[in-house]
């Protein structure tokens, strides 16, 4: 037994190691499985993913161009192909996707503002479409009520005479045709009575007729001839009756007065028919025509409403309120409107064609610009510049900055343009490109010959929002240069070369410059052919006030000198410029025809030429007038000497005769 033992331990302990070691090597196995095909399907997994971006990578690269380039720091600036911008930056590439809406709404860049759709809800963003179609064209306006002038009679005396009775006591009574207004005494309407009753007495048809027309043109009825006819009776006070109906205004006489035909007694002004003057804004005279129906209430009678239509549109604007007067006519059959009654008045104009429109909430009207916040989509707002034409009572008419279908902000657009006008150039949407050349309206300052260019003063250009500037032009080789001279009024055409040179390319010129001008009598003292300057005594200048001067003048080229000598009597025309031009010249040659005014140039000295030239180039100032003055003692010196030469010499001739 003892020997069966140890036996039998020893078999048991080796087994269990072996069934032990058998189970820890595949635990291990396994672990070691599992950990080898876990890294494969990573490895593989993750070269997969790899591959796969950069296949997308590489696709993308060679599917897609860019669009075009753009600076980094101003999106405005584009270019089509890589480069350098202003900055001295490499330009970015922009795909299709990144640039928005730019191809329609000039892409993410100045002013564009972009909010999500839920700061778009809180902030209550509503838009509505620019559509076309008749925009209302009423216009609203007041006026005042006027008597019709075309129905008003002014009462005149024929004659002088005294108020004996004023029938009419105060203005606005009515009168009837035919009834009497006042009673005038006047000697002439005595005499002329009295020159009827001779030439019935005497039975003179010829002088019979005579006087009867003669109280017919004073105005005297004809019930009061015949009964001077049948009476032969003057008498002295004379009653003149009502020529219309109507009601009285401006008595501007009393019982007593002194009248004169000169002065304007009363008026009688019908009501059956009343004007109304109103006043509507320059932007609504286009729409306004003769014959348009109106319709007018007034406060007197609410509720009531008169139908008339426009009676005559005055040829001018008034000048402080910018507004053109329109006058109205309407019916007033139950006299019922009153003279400078106020009234409110509605024309319709019979304009209806179609045109952009967008609602009156939508347009941003400032001082100096109008504006619209257009939704570019996808939450994207931009503020852009409108010009605007007609005004209704619910839409503004657009003339350019939108069209037909652009969706423009109604609300909460004042918060969403002062963010985009931070940044926003205002540029209308769908714009076209500046034109190349514009016509311009100016002056010539100064004209630049030896470089082929003229300064000009010109106006405002709308089509490059330029405003009034003084600047220098080219002019082109196809205009002619020699006929631009300073202080002309022209229009000219300025266009844009390749290099943003600006060049006169098309004048029409609308006015010369003043030139003022004399013709006048003179003698030729001395001439300078290399300088065309010719010394002459002219004769006085009446239109200027000028005496007789000894001056230097420069002959034009035009005229040949070679024809003219010294002691020539000429007549001729000068233009005043920067010196003294003969501009024409006729005369007599010799010196048989030498006047006397040329011995008061001899006497005159080199002074006194001076200073006559000074009063010539100024003759309206004080110095202009002491420099004639100084000047002409000579001539006034010259006059005396003169008048003694002229005795001696009919002394003498009468002493040769003797």
């Amino acid at each position: 037994m003892s020997n069966n033992a140890p036996s039998s331990q020893i078999f048991t302990t080796p087994a269990k190691a072996a069934i032990f070691g058998i189970v820890i090597g595949a635990v291990v196995g396994v672990a070691l499985l599992m950990l080898f095909q876990w890294g494969f399907q990573g490895e593989e997994h993750g070269g997969s993913h790899g591959s796969t971006a950069a296949q997308d990578s590489e696709n993308t690269s060679q599917s897609k161009e860019p669009l075009y380039w753009v600076a980094p720091m101003d999106p405005n600036y584009r270019k089509d192909g890589p480069g350098k911008s202003p900055m001295g930056m490499d330009l970015v590439p922009v795909y299709e996707g990144q640039q928005g809406n730019a191809e329609n709404n000039q892409g993410n860049g100045a002013g564009v503002v972009t909010i999500s759709p839920n700061v778009v809800n809180n902030l209550g963003v509503k838009t509505a479409p620019v559509k076309r179609e008749p925009i209302d064209s009423k216009i609203s306006t007041v006026g005042y009520v006027q008597y019709d002038e075309d129905e008003i009679v002014h009462i005149h005396p024929r004659v002088a005479g005294w108020v004996e009775k004023l029938h009419v006591k105060a203005e606005g009574d009515r009168v009837e045709k035919g009834e009497p207004i006042y009673t005038l005494y006047s000697p002439q309407l005595v005499n002329a009575q009295e020159e009827l009753v001779i030439a019935l007495k005497r039975k003179n048809t010829g002088l019979i007729n005579g006087a009867k027309d003669r109280l017919k043109a004073l105005q005297l009825s004809e019930g009061l001839i015949q009964n001077l006819e049948k009476t032969l009776k003057v008498q002295q006070n004379i009653t003149f009756y009502a020529p219309q109906s109507g009601v009285v205004d401006g008595l501007n006489i009393r019982e007593g007065f002194y009248v004169k035909p000169e002065n304007t007694l009363l008026s009688i002004a019908k009501l059956n028919k009343v004007w109304v003057e109103a006043e509507i804004f320059e932007r609504d005279a286009a729409l306004v025509k003769k014959g348009l129906p109106v319709s007018m209430t007034v406060d007197y009678l609410p509720g009531k409403e008169w139908k008339g239509n426009v009676d005559y549109i005055y040829p001018s604007l008034n000048e402080s309120t910018r507004t053109l007067r329109v006058r109205l006519k309407f019916d007033n059959t139950n006299d019922e409107l009153k003279p400078n009654m106020f009234a409110s008045v509605t024309m319709f104009s019979d304009e209806n064609s179609e045109v952009v429109v967008v609602p009156k909430a939508a347009v941003i009207r400032t001082g100096t610009q109008n504006r619209v916040v257009v939704a570019l989509g996808d939450g994207q707002f931009k503020s852009v510049h409108v010009d605007i034409g007609r005004v209704g009572n619910e839409y503004i008419e657009i003339v350019n900055g939108v069209v037909e279908g652009d969706e423009v902000a109604v609300s909460a657009q004042f918060l969403l343009d002062s963010e985009s006008s931070k940044t926003s150039d205002f540029a209308r949407m769908n714009a076209s490109e500046l034109p190349k050349s514009v016509w311009m309206e100016g002056e010539i300052n100064h004209v630049m010959a030896g470089h082929r260019m003229v300064n000009i003063s010109h106006g405002p250009v709308k089509a490059w929002d330029w405003p009034e500037m003084t600047m220098d032009f080219m002019v082109a080789d196809g205009v002619d240069f020699e006929a631009l001279k300073a202080g002309q009024t022209l229009h000219f055409e300025v266009t844009k070369d390749d290099n943003e040179n600006l060049i006169i390319t098309g004048i029409h010129i609308m006015s010369e410059p003043e030139v003022s001008s004399a013709t006048v009598n003179g003698v030729i003292n001395d001439i300078n052919i290399a300088t065309r300057i010719l010394n002459i005594s002219r004769g006085a200048i009446e239109k200027w006030g000028r005496e007789p001067a000894t001056m230097d003048f420069i002959a034009a080229e035009h005229i040949v000198l070679s024809e003219f000598s010294v002691n020539d009597e000429v007549t001729f025309t000068f233009e005043i410029h920067d010196d003294f031009i003969i501009v024409e010249m006729n005369g007599q040659h010799g010196e048989h025809n030498q006047h006397r005014m040329h011995d008061a140039s001899s006497a005159s000295d080199t002074s006194g030429v001076k200073k006559a030239h000074q009063a010539e180039k100024a003759p309206n100032t004080h110095d202009a007038h002491k420099a004639h003055k100084e000047g002409g003692e000579s001539a006034e010196s010259h006059d005396s000497h003169e008048s003694h030469d002229s005795v001696d010499h009919s002394q003498h001739k009468r002493g040769h005769s003797a």
